[in-house]
């Protein structure tokens, strides 16, 4: 380092103050090269040494590149402003190219420090931007710093490309693999390697991420894990967080694969700068390097793509052509399953009804471009017609089913009980280990003998933990007695019943719909107003059928003709619980199938525009109530003279009120039978009573 005062700094550099940059590309050299850290704080004693009083840090860019696309260096921006307001005499940087790595930063940098008479100076030389020989010499630095940069990334780049080409290029090993001298290997830790299949085992059986992260959260199963541990990747067992189940199951390399770049660098403009950014992942295939069976591989290639189509078909409603959905908890059996014959599209579901539970699906067809609809009908129609196909099919196989079910709830259990097992085993020897270094301590020692005791004690809680939750695992496993595997198996046997039983979610049946269907196209005939559907099934056999399409709510629910007729007659005469009640004995339900009540007679006669009765009791035609009011007789002795034809009577309909003249009343021969009735107490139907003649009525 040069001791000597450049003649290139005058008294007004002088006056103002120095300014040391200090710039590192990234944080693992901030954390490593605390040499070079060392010597570029030492700059304040050369600008000292220049003469300088006042001198400034800044070192905000520590760990921040100054290359094409990275991000903005806020320590640089905090440079050109102090350059900019007049206050800086001399910028001090070890190497030039610690200021910038590219041709605008430099130049920019150039241009502001020969408008301010800011000088440059490096460890070992000042440079004034204004005198033509130093600006030669800056711009063949600050060039050689801008390719110097790409010829240190391309040889870097290349050597790292022909290593992953040879499929030897590994950062950070996937859990489950350990290297090999060049190559990798599965861990030969039977715990590890039993956790990641417990993954893939769990994902066959659930079909869902969010339902194996469940799973293992719920079992307190623990799942290998990488964790920087001072600078290295060591292997730790703890309960897996929500994209830790995604990640094994999107890599590759459990499936044998090597796969280098799949998510290449790309640069843009935004704003006006150009910043880097990543490609969205791409497949396996399309990566820049894909060896297929590289290494031993706990899944085939092909489990590897099915288990991705798994993932991408549990999708959301807000994809514009989702293929088969993942399943929820709607009441829309059908969704995700029918598309539509006209246009090709999936049909979306809607819920309607008080409850919010009524599925209605609807193909939106061109009606976000201005135009129309294609298909739209409720659900409940066809869903009971593809639960009676279902039904159909898979009933005979209850039995097989239920025998399967069996199974797999003993091989659910079979899988934590084992998981739970090698954790047993992996913390007794933890807790062994930590035993042995505890006895070997000097008792003397506290300070390390205490230290080791608390550490002894936390592995044998540990031991204790996972010893409990496995004895209460076989705990369960014994509770699924011979009476509960019958129970299944009746289940099983009658699997219509069971189907239709409340305690079968709609979860179990989408399930079920799901395996056997691929999808269903669906059109509508509007002539015969019926729906036409194709079943397409997973084996590859169709079925066509015909339901009839569901009416519109205000036809569907419609009061039947009939029954609005007799609402009509009645209504003139008799209040409306009467109404109810006839209609009721008749067996006549309203629009929505549900019993006649006083209420919805109202609300019936309301829409009709028919008043309320106005009962007039001197009116000409007497209901039976009035009848025997005026005549002073019971109810029953005019149901006799009815019957017996005697005394004329009208019905509006079956069950309604008889309605009797008052005309009738008074004449003969019903006005002599109540005189006699009332005189003597007996009824006679048959005229004049002979002595020895017995009673017809008694």
């Amino acid at each position: 380092m040069t001791n000597q005062k450049s003649n290139k700094i005058s008294t007004t550099h002088l006056a103002r103050k120095a300014i040391i940059y200090l710039r590192q590309s990234s944080i693992s050299q901030v954390r490593n090269n605390v040499e070079s850290q060392r010597l570029q704080y030492a700059l304040v004693d050369r600008a000292r040494l220049l003469g300088f009083t006042q001198v400034d840090i800044i070192d905000k860019d520590l760990g921040a590149s100054a290359a094409i696309g990275s991000r903005q260096r806020p320590g640089f921006q905090e440079l050109l402003t102090h350059v900019a307001v007049g206050d800086v005499g001399i910028i001090l940087s070890r190497e030039l190219s610690r200021l910038s790595r590219t041709d605008k930063d430099w130049c920019h940098l150039m241009e502001i420090c020969q408008l301010f008479d800011t000088l440059i100076g490096d460890d070992d030389s000042v440079y004034d931007p204004g005198k033509l020989d130093d600006q030669l010499i800056l711009g063949i630095k600050g060039t050689m710093s801008v390719a110097e940069l790409s010829v240190l990334k391309m040889r870097l780049q290349q050597g790292k490309e022909a290593k992953a080409r040879r499929g030897e290029l590994f950062t950070t090993l996937a859990p489950g693999y350990v290297r090999e001298g060049s190559s990798i290997v599965k861990d030969p830790n039977r715990r590890v390697q039993e956790a990641i299949m417990l993954v893939f085992n769990q994902f066959q059986k659930l079909g869902s991420i969010r339902q194996v992260y469940n799973w293992f959260i719920q079992n307190k199963i623990e799942l290998p894990a990488n964790k920087a541990m001072g600078g290295k990747f060591q292997l730790v067992w703890k309960s897996p967080a929500q994209t830790f189940i995604p990640s094994i199951l999107h890599n590759p390399v459990y499936a044998g694969a090597y796969v280098y770049g799949r998510r290449p660098m790309k640069k843009v403009l935004e704003q006006g700068k150009i910043r880097k950014s990543q490609k969205a992942i791409q497949a396996p295939e399309e990566a820049k390097v894909f060896i297929k069976e590289h290494h031993e591989a706990y899944i085939d290639w092909e489990t590897y793509l099915r288990y991705q189509k798994m993932i991408d078909d549990n999708g959301t409603n807000f994809q514009p052509d989702p293929a088969v959905l993942s399943v929820r908890k709607g009441h829309g059996l059908l969704s995700g399953l029918l598309r539509c014959a006209r246009c090709g599209h999936k049909l979306h579901v809607r819920y309607w009804g008080k409850q919010g539970t009524t599925p209605r699906y609807l193909c939106h067809g061109d009606y976000n471009e201005g135009g129309k609809y294609c298909i739209g009908f409720s659900g409940v129609t066809a869903e009971k017609r593809i639960e009676a196909e279902v039904l159909k099919i898979i009933s005979p196989k209850g039995v097989t089913a239920s025998l399967q079910a069996i199974k797999a709830v003993d091989n659910c259990q079979d899988d934590r009980q084992q998981a739970l097992e090698r954790q047993l085993e992996q913390t007794e020897y933890e807790a062994g280990r930590a035993f042995s270094q505890y006895d070997q301590v000097d008792p003397n020692n506290r300070l390390v003998a205490d230290t080791l005791e608390q550490r002894l004690n936390e592995k044998l809680e540990k031991v204790e933990q996972v010893r409990s939750e496995l004895y209460a695992a076989q705990m369960n496993t014994s509770s699924l007695s011979q009476t509960k595997k019958e129970s299944i198996q009746e289940l099983g046997r009658y699997f219509s019943d069971t189907w239709h039983k409340p305690e079968c979610s709609i979860i179990l049946k989408k399930k079920i719909l799901r395996l056997l269907i691929k999808e269903i196209i669906v059109d509508a005939n509007d002539a015969q107003q019926t729906l036409n559907l194709i079943v397409h099934w997973q084996g590859g056999s169709h079925t066509a059928l015909s339901v009839p399409r569901p009416l519109p709510a205000n036809k569907a629910h419609k009061t039947s003709e009939k029954d609005l007729e007799i609402i009509e007659k009645m209504a003139l005469r008799y209040d409306d619980t009467e109404i109810a009640k006839v209609l009721s004995k008749l067996g006549r339900k309203t629009g929505k199938g549900n019993r006649w009540t006083k209420f919805n007679v109202g609300t019936a006669r309301r829409k009709l525009g028919i008043k309320a009765s106005t009962k007039i009791i001197n009116d000409e035609i007497l209901n039976m109530v009035q009848a025997k009011k005026y005549c002073g007789v019971s109810d029953s002795t005019l149901l006799k003279l009815i019957e017996k034809n005697i005394l004329p009577a009208n019905q509006i309909v079956t069950f309604a009120p008889f309605e009797i003249k008052q005309s009738d009343l008074d004449s003969e021969p019903v006005s002599t039978i109540i005189k006699r009735l009332k005189k003597t107490g007996k009824l006679l139907l048959g005229g004049s009573k002979l002595t020895n003649q017995k009673e017809l009525f008694l």
